[in-house]
């Protein structure tokens, strides 16, 4: 089956250069579409799907997919950071430079007058340990106080939000409900990260990204576009962990 989708998608005029795969999952009922970060399309598709109505719904979607694709392969190279005095580091939008302090037991990793105050660590891996495990904690207390509300908006239950590294992913929702997001959104405003969550808890009524999927999302945020666009601006300039 996946063959005979495989050249149904061949035969549509996709860009040239492009990189695609079609990936048979067995949970899914509707066509999904993915970009990778680095600019491959991924055709998520139900065992049974019907290779004419996938090949309708992806030349729909072309010119959209386009751009995202070309988004994603001119992207800047992932940030890197300098754990030194001044660093600039990002949280619920706002820049803290870093200050490294004196380590001792029962120092942590705190905003403290403008400042993002770091225990001097024995290695920049150890700092970036540190770093990860703040953004963490803060997100977790962070979604709480909030998912239960967006989730009543929605008319959605999921059974619970995480934070946690999802290497190249923002946020992922599983086929048992568990949502989770990556530790490095909380670098963003709170508009785009309610935005992430948002997307993430939508995928527990529409698995894929389609115009159901987009009709949920605008349902929970009217100005949803704005904050597609906006998170596309925003999302190759978020740090996620490398030092030099």
């Amino acid at each position: 089956m996946s063959t005979t989708v495989q050249q149904a998608i061949a035969a549509l005029p996709l860009p040239e250069g492009w990189r695609w795969r079609v990936d048979c999952r067995p949970r899914r009922r509707t066509l999904g579409i993915e970009v990778t970060p680095d600019g491959e399309v991924v055709f998520a598709v139900p065992m049974n799907a019907d290779p004419g109505t996938v090949a309708a719904a992806v030349r729909r979607r072309l010119p959209r997919l386009g751009a995202v694709v070309r988004r994603r392969t001119t992207r800047p190279g992932e940030p890197v950071k300098e754990l030194v005095v001044g660093s600039s580091f990002a949280y619920l939008g706002r820049r803290y430079r870093l200050r490294l302090v004196e380590a001792g037991p029962h120092s942590r990793v705190r905003l403290r007058a403008g400042w993002l105050e770091l225990p001097e660590p024995s290695s920049p891996v150890a700092g970036v340990a540190s770093l990860v495990g703040w953004y963490t904690e803060r997100g977790r207390r962070w979604l709480a106080a909030r998912t239960d509300s967006v989730e009543t908006r929605i008319g959605v239950r999921s059974e619970g939000v995480t934070v946690g590294d999802l290497g190249v992913r923002w946020g992922s929702c599983t086929a048992d409900g568990s949502i989770s997001l990556h530790w490095a959104v909380m670098q963003l405003p709170p508009d785009l990260i309610e935005y992430v969550l948002v997307h993430e808890l939508c995928h527990l009524k529409e698995p894929g990204h389609g115009p159901a999927f987009r009709r949920e999302m605008t349902l929970a945020l009217p100005d949803f576009a704005r904050r597609e666009t906006w998170f596309e601006q925003e999302e190759p300039f978020m740090w996620r962990g490398s030092v030099r």
